[in-house]
């Protein structure tokens, strides 16, 4: 997962600078704490569908001004800082890329990725 790579690879497209005025881009990592009660954590179990992540992204593409949207995550086991989902929304204008990069965003991380977080072990 290399965002700068990514993004440099969009603008090195032939049509990027007619269809693109904004590149928005969310880069989620592991947490060293739990969301549910802020408890340590020792590392995370990811499972993602990426089947159910391309169909998801195939719909976002047909929105209006959406020039392309880039999708990647990790799954198997991580340890907090570790990056987990990359998510690249490229579009014309502000209007329609900040809502769709939430938006997908959303429905990658409660349809697609499940996650299992394991305390810090006791050697």
């Amino acid at each position: 997962m290399d965002i700068s790579k990514t993004i440099n690879e969009l603008k090195s497209r032939a049509d990027f600078s007619n269809n693109v005025g904004m590149i928005l881009a969310h880069n989620g990592t592991v947490r060293g704490w739990s969301r549910g009660d802020g408890s340590a954590v020792g590392s995370i179990r990811v499972d993602v569908d990426f089947e159910l992540i391309a169909a998801i992204r195939q719909e976002f593409l047909q929105y209006p001004g959406i020039y392309d949207i880039i999708v990647e995550a990790e799954s198997g086991l991580l340890k907090p800082g570790d990056d987990l989902l990359f998510i690249v929304v490229a579009g014309d204008i502000r209007e329609h890329v900040k809502p769709v990069l939430s938006d997908i965003l959303d429905r990658i991380k409660s349809e697609a990725v499940r996650k299992e977080e394991y305390g810090l072990s006791r050697d």
